[in-house]
């Protein structure tokens, strides 16, 4: 699954076990995944800093919540041990998406500049607004530019690690 013998497998955060519920080892799951749900999808998962690898048995939502049973949790003081992990899969595991969509982990790091090479930043970090997504640059300065295709963002090109912008430098 790895590009390369050797390369080591980038890793990234989906979500993380925010609870306990019920006495049979249940998880709560916080999940940084659109739509939430879609963490079950994803196996194994890799579980805090030693990221452990866990199989779940069985995923589903519970009111508001999302709750997970994971392989050889079946007692709550086992459940209560995982609490505040990371839960996290290799950037491989992800589906491939079409041209003009993008996972943020892939967008977090790219330069973005203008049309004439000036260069405004790395992305730092994306927010969801609701409105449309927004990229938080750092540069010479802090500047939070929508990632609007057509009207701000012109071009992305992974490869490069590069993102073209219609933006006001000054702003």
């Amino acid at each position: 699954m790895s590009g390369e013998p050797g390369e080591e497998r980038k890793v990234v955060q989906i979500g993380h076990i925010s609870g306990v519920h019920g006495v049979k080892g249940w998880v709560r799951i916080h999940s940084l995944t659109e739509p939430r749900e879609a963490i079950f999808e994803y196996q194994p998962w890799l579980l805090g800093d030693s990221r452990e690898e866990v199989r779940i048995q069985q995923g589903k939502k519970h009111g508001k919540h999302l709750v997970a049973q994971l392989e050889g949790v079946a007692v709550r003081d086992q459940a209560e041990d995982l609490v505040n992990r990371q839960v996290a899969v290799y950037r491989d595991q992800f589906s491939e998406l079409p041209d003009t969509e993008y996972y943020w982990t892939d967008l977090e790091g790219l330069s973005v500049r203008l049309a004439d090479g000036t260069e405004l930043g790395t992305i730092a970090k994306m927010l969801a607004t609701g409105a449309n997504d927004v990229m938080v640059t750092q540069g010479e300065r802090e500047r939070l530019i929508p990632f609007v295709r057509g009207q701000y963002v012109k071009s992305v090109n992974l490869d490069e690690g590069v993102i073209v912008v219609d933006w006001d430098p000054d702003f």
